[in-house]
C-alpha cells in the first residue's frame, strides 16, 4: 500500500511540474505569436512595399514557426482564441489537485481526454486560419488581375487606339472606323486605372485592419452598363476589324507593327479585345469563391452579396458575348491555319469540330491524309501542308450542311469507315478509331438536325403568317410572328444573335426583321397615325419611295437553293470569261423548269446569280487545259474547268443536249448525296 501511495504522489508529482512548464512555455510562446502579429500589421502599412506580397510573405512565415513550435504554439493559440488565459491555469491547477487524489489509471484517462479536447481546439484554430488565408488570397488574386487587365486596357487604349487615331487624323483611313472598333475602351480604361485598381491597391495595404472586398466592388456596379455598350459593339467591331485589315495596307501595316511589340505577348488585337467581354464573369466567379469562405456573421457579407447580385445579372448577359467570342476567337485561329484565304470569319459561323482524318481513294483503295474543320453550315475538306510557321491547310471542297447526310459504310481493307454526302461532293472517310468515327458521326448528324430544324421553322413561319393584303397595310394591326418560330431575319435572311442583330417587329406586316431591315418609321393608321418601325418593304409600299408599280424580280433574284433542290445538273466548276485569266469559283446550275439555262452563282446559297448563259445555239468543244471545256457563241466565249476528267463528261452530255434545243437528262448521280465523280480530285489518285 505504501509504495503505491507513494507512486501516485510522484506521478502527481510530475503532472503539476508539467502543467507548470507548459504555462510557463504558453506564455512565451504567447508573447511570440503577438509579437509577429504585430510584425504583419506593420508590413502591411508599409505604402512603398506591394501589400499583398509583404502580407502573404508574413503569413507564410507564421506558418512555418508554427509548425516548428507544434503542441505548445498551437494549444496556447486555442487558448487565446477560445478566452481568458487566468482560466486556463485555474483549469491546471484544478486538473493537478484532482489528480493527487485519483489512481493511475485515472491520471491516464484524464490525460487521453485533455489531449482529446487540445486536438479538437487545435483542429477549430487551424480551420479558422485556413479561411482567412483562403479569403486573403481571393483578394490577392482580385487585385494581381485587376493589374493585369488594367495594362491590358492601356494597351487597347493608348497604344493601338491612339496610334491609330493619329494615323486617322491624317486621313489614310475614316476617323469612324476606329471610333467603331474601339467603341468606349476609353471610358472603362478610366474607370478601372484612376478608380477601382487604386481603391484596392489601398484597401490591401489596410488588410489587417479591414479585411473585406464588398464594398469596394459595390462601387463597379453602377459602371457596369459601360461593358453592355462594350459587348453589344463587339460583333461588329470584329467585322469592321477584318474588313479594313484586307482593304487598307496603312491600316494593316499599323496594327501588325504594335502586334510585333514586346508589349503584344505574340497576340493579335483581336485577342487582346475580348479582355473586357470576359473581365465581369471574372468578377462574378471570385466574388463567388469569396462568399463561400466568408462567415455569416462576417460585416462584409452583405455588402458582397449585393456585388455579386448586380454583377452576376451582368455577367449573364455577357455570356453569350462571350461565347460568341471565344466562337469568333477560334474562327480567327482556323482563318489564320488557313492562310488567311478563306473568309469564315463571321458572327453566323459557329466552329463545331475539328480533326484529322483519312480519305479513301474514288478509284483505287490508296488513302489519303486530309483535315475536316465542321461549323454549324458547312464543312471544309482540307488538305495539310508544312511551312516554317507550323502547318497550314489548304481548302479543296466547301460542302454545304443544307441538304447534307452521313452514314456508317464498311469496307473490308478499312475499317472504321463512314461516308459524308452533300450537294457539293460525296466523301467516303476513315477513322482513326471506333470511338472516333462515332464522334464524328455524332457531330455530323447533331448539326444536320439543328440546321435543319432552324430551316423548318423559318419556312413553316412563312407559311402559317396571316398576311395583310397591300390595300390593308397599315390600316389593320397585324398577326405578329413569335420571335422563337423563326432564326433570320424575314427579309435579309441574316441569322439572328443577342448582340448585332436583334429580332425587331414590323409594325405593318407583322414580320420579324433585323435592325437594318426595320429601320425605317412611317405613320400607321391603325395605331391613330402614330410613328412606327416598319419593315424597308412596307415603307416603300406606304410611302411610295423607291418602289416601282407592279415591279418585278428580275431574272437573276432566284435563290440558287431554290434551283438546287429541283434541278437537272450542279455543282462547282471554275469559270472564266472570254479566254482570260481570271478565274472564278462558281457554283452551276441547270433547273429542270429552265432546263436550256446555265445559271452561275457565287455560292449555293446566293439569293441572286451572278449570270445566266442561255445554252441553245452555243457551241461546245474541249479546252487546252485538263478537264475543262469552252462554250461561245458570236462574241460570248465562257471557259469551265471541273475537278475531274469524269465529271467535267457528265457535265458536257448535259450541256450538249441543251445547246441543241433538247430537254437533257438528269444524270444517275446529281452533284449531290451519290456524287462520287465530284469527290476525285487530281490530287486523290
Amino acid at each position: 500500500d505504501n509504495k503505491r501511495d507513494g507512486s501516485a504522489l510522484k506521478q502527481t508529482s510530475k503532472v503539476s511540474s508539467c502543467s507548470s512548464a507548459l504555462r510557463v512555455c504558453q506564455r512565451a510562446d504567447i508573447s511570440k505569436i503577438q509579437e509577429k502579429f504585430s510584425c504583419a500589421a506593420a508590413a502591411t502599412q508599409d505604402a512603398k512595399r506591394p501589400a499583398a506580397n509583404g502580407v502573404l510573405a508574413q503569413m507564410e512565415q507564421d506558418k512555418e514557426t508554427e509548425e516548428e513550435t507544434h503542441h505548445s504554439v498551437r494549444t496556447e493559440t486555442a487558448e487565446l482564441v477560445n478566452g481568458d488565459l487566468e482560466k486556463a491555469d485555474e483549469v491546471d491547477d484544478h486538473s493537478a489537485s484532482q489528480h493527487s487524489d485519483r489512481t493511475g489509471a485515472e491520471n491516464e484517462d484524464t490525460e487521453k481526454t485533455t489531449e482529446t479536447l487540445q486536438k479538437s481546439e487545435e483542429g477549430h484554430s487551424e480551420q479558422k486560419e485556413t479561411n482567412e488565408q483562403k479569403l486573403f488570397k481571393i483578394a490577392s488574386e482580385l487585385l494581381h488581375t485587376e493589374k493585369a487587365y488594367v495594362a491590358r486596357l492601356n494597351l487597347l487604349d493608348q497604344v493601338f487606339c491612339t496610334r491609330m487615331m493619329e494615323e486617322a487624323n491624317k486621313g489614310t483611313f475614316p476617323l469612324d472606323v476606329v471610333k467603331n472598333i474601339f467603341s468606349n475602351i476609353s471610358s472603362i480604361h478610366a474607370f478601372h486605372s484612376q478608380f477601382l485598381l487604386p481603391d484596392l491597391e489601398k484597401r490591401m495595404g489596410e488588410w489587417a485592419s479591414t479585411p473585406r472586398i464588398g464594398d469596394i466592388l459595390q462601387k463597379l456596379t453602377p459602371f457596369l452598363k459601360m461593358y453592355a455598350e462594350y459587348v453589344k459593339n463587339f460583333d461588329k467591331a470584329m467585322e469592321l476589324l477584318k474588313q479594313w485589315t484586307d482593304r487598307s495596307p496603312p491600316f494593316k501595316a499599323i496594327i501588325q507593327e504594335i502586334q510585333s511589340q514586346e508589349i503584344c505577348g505574340s497576340l493579335t488585337l483581336q485577342h487582346h479585345m475580348l479582355e473586357p467581354v470576359q473581365r465581369v464573369p471574372r468578377y462574378e466567379m471570385l466574388l463567388k469563391d469569396y462568399l463561400k469562405k466568408l462567415p455569416q456573421n462576417d460585416p462584409d457579407r452583405s455588402d458582397a452579396e449585393k456585388s455579386l447580385e448586380i454583377i452576376a445579372t451582368a455577367a449573364t448577359h455577357s455570356n453569350s458575348a462571350i461565347r460568341k467570342s471565344e466562337n469568333l476567337k477560334k474562327l480567327m485561329e482556323i482563318y489564320e491555319m488557313l492562310g488567311e484565304e478563306e473568309d469564315i470569319v463571321h458572327p453566323s459561323n459557329e466552329f463545331i469540330k475539328e480533326g484529322h482524318i483519312m480519305k479513301l481513294a474514288a478509284r483505287n483503295t490508296s488513302t489519303m491524309d486530309r483535315y475536316l474543320f465542321l461549323f454549324n453550315n458547312m464543312l471544309l475538306y482540307c488538305v495539310p501542308k508544312f511551312s516554317l510557321g507550323g502547318t497550314k491547310y489548304t481548302v479543296r471542297t466547301r460542302i454545304g450542311i443544307d441538304g447534307m447526310k452521313v452514314r456508317e459504310t464498311s469496307n473490308e481493307d478499312h475499317p472504321h469507315t463512314f461516308q459524308v454526302s452533300g450537294k457539293e461532293r460525296t466523301l467516303e472517310l476513315q477513322a482513326s478509331s471506333e470511338q472516333d468515327k462515332a464522334g464524328w458521326i455524332k457531330a455530323f448528324q447533331e448539326t444536320i438536325d439543328i440546321f435543319q430544324q432552324k430551316n423548318e421553322t423559318f419556312k413553316n413561319a412563312l407559311k402559317d403568317v396571316e398576311e395583310v393584303s397591300v390595300t390593308e397595310l397599315g390600316k389593320r394591326a397585324p398577326r405578329w410572328i413569335r420571335d422563337n418560330e423563326v432564326t433570320m431575319c424575314m427579309k435579309c435572311r441574316e441569322p439572328f444573335n443577342a448582340i448585332t442583330r436583334r429580332r425587331h417587329h414590323c409594325r405593318a406586316c407583322g414580320y420579324v426583321v433585323c435592325w437594318k431591315c426595320s429601320d425605317n418609321k412611317v405613320h400607321l393608321e391603325y395605331d391613330n397615325y402614330k410613328m412606327n418601325k416598319v419593315c424597308k418593304d412596307c415603307y416603300s409600299i406606304l410611302t411610295g419611295e423607291g418602289v416601282t408599280e407592279g415591279r418585278r424580280k428580275g431574272i437573276l433574284e432566284i435563290e440558287a437553293a431554290q434551283f438546287t433542290d429541283s434541278s437537272i445538273m450542279c455543282g462547282f466548276l471554275q469559270h472564266s470569261e472570254k479566254g482570260g485569266k481570271l478565274w472564278q469559283r462558281v457554283w452551276c446550275v441547270i433547273p429542270e423548269k429552265e432546263c436550256l439555262v446555265l445559271y452561275l452563282y457565287g455560292a449555293p446559297q446566293d439569293v441572286k446569280a451572278l449570270c445566266t448563259i442561255p445554252l441553245l445555239g452555243y457551241t461546245v468543244e474541249d479546252a487546252d487545259t485538263p478537264a475543262s471545256f469552252r462554250l461561245s457563241q458570236s462574241k460570248f466565249v465562257h471557259t469551265f474547268a471541273a475537278e475531274s476528267e469524269e465529271l467535267k463528261q457528265r457535265w458536257l452530255k448535259v450541256i450538249r443536249a441543251a445547246v441543241t434545243g433538247e430537254v437533257p437528262a438528269r444524270p444517275e448521280t446529281n452533284g449531290g448525296e451519290n456524287d462520287n465523280a465530284q469527290e476525285a480530285n487530281p490530287d486523290d489518285h
